[in-house]
């Protein structure tokens, strides 16, 4: 069961790809769900009212906007997160990883999205990776019904999708129907499985 790691710009796709790879008999799991998750949980939440006081957790709740002005506005304070999360988020892909290859039928892969996959140097990591593009208007409507800029800082801080996409082993285009992506994905699918 081939291991595919799925990247791509804001706003190009990524959750519907994502969706569709799921619908095509992948079995799917979202680093950016993994990270939601282990913000509710105490050993995160506790670590970063740590670092930046209760404020970036009133009542608890880790607030995902405090952490973000902490972190994208200093490279220190990224790093240091980077180094607190990524070991977390690798342990539950790797638990997924080991449920997943023994489902009865195996799923024709599995599959996990990772915005950063290429600037985490995470992509050894996967047997083929797989970047999902759309213009920038595309990408900045989209990115903009979700309350985001591509110029700002979390853009920044990501390779450009040229970059991703000339990295990938495949690249799908996302700039037309829900079909026709997910007609692009079942050919991926197709090629990573023989």
């Amino acid at each position: 069961m081939p291991f595919v790691g799925l990247t791509g710009g804001m706003g190009a796709g990524k959750s519907t790809a994502l969706a569709a790879l799921a619908r095509l008999g992948a079995a799917v799991l979202s680093s950016d769900e993994v990270v939601h998750d282990l913000y509710a949980g105490a050993q995160l939440r506790d670590a970063v009212v740590a670092r930046w006081g209760a404020e970036v957790a009133p009542g608890g709740v880790v607030d995902r906007r405090a952490v973000a002005e902490r972190t994208f506005s200093s490279d220190q304070e990224r790093e240091w997160l980077e180094r607190l999360v990524w070991p977390l988020v690798g342990a539950r892909v790797a638990a997924w990883l080991d449920r997943v290859r023994s489902d009865t039928p195996p799923p024709r892969a599995a599959v996990v999205e990772v915005p950063l996959l290429f600037e985490s140097d995470m992509a050894g990591l996967y047997d083929a990776t797989l970047a999902i593009v759309a213009t920038e208007p595309v990408r900045r409507e989209r990115a903009a019904a979700r309350g985001h800029a591509l110029a700002d800082e979390r853009a920044a801080r990501q390779l450009s999708q040229t970059e991703k996409a000339r990295r990938a082993t495949f690249v799908v285009a996302n700039d037309g129907s829900e079909e026709d992506l997910e007609r692009a994905l079942s050919a991926v699918l197709d090629k990573v499985s023989a």
